[in-house]
């Protein structure tokens, strides 16, 4: 059982630090023209390398929720 929430504690970290890198890299739409009044909502689709860092992201996200959900029901 310890072997067990020191691999669900290494997988927390691991994917912690990676999606806060994921979220760090993704391009943002809208700079600080938005602040100042600037029209800046052009729609456009993702593509090529930022879709997969969304999905990434996304996925990292729902692993990183799983690892937590797991070590709270096994410190249960």
């Amino acid at each position: 059982m310890k072997a067990m929430n020191k691999i669900i504690n290494i997988i927390q970290l691991v994917s912690a630090v990676l999606l806060i890198g994921a979220i760090l890299i993704q391009q943002r739409g809208s700079g600080l023209g938005g602040v100042f009044g600037g029209d800046n909502s052009i729609y456009r689709t993702k593509r090529g390398a930022e879709k997969i860092i969304f999905i990434a992201t996304i996925i990292l996200a729902f692993l990183f929720i799983a690892a937590s959900l797991t070590a709270i029901f096994l410190n249960k």
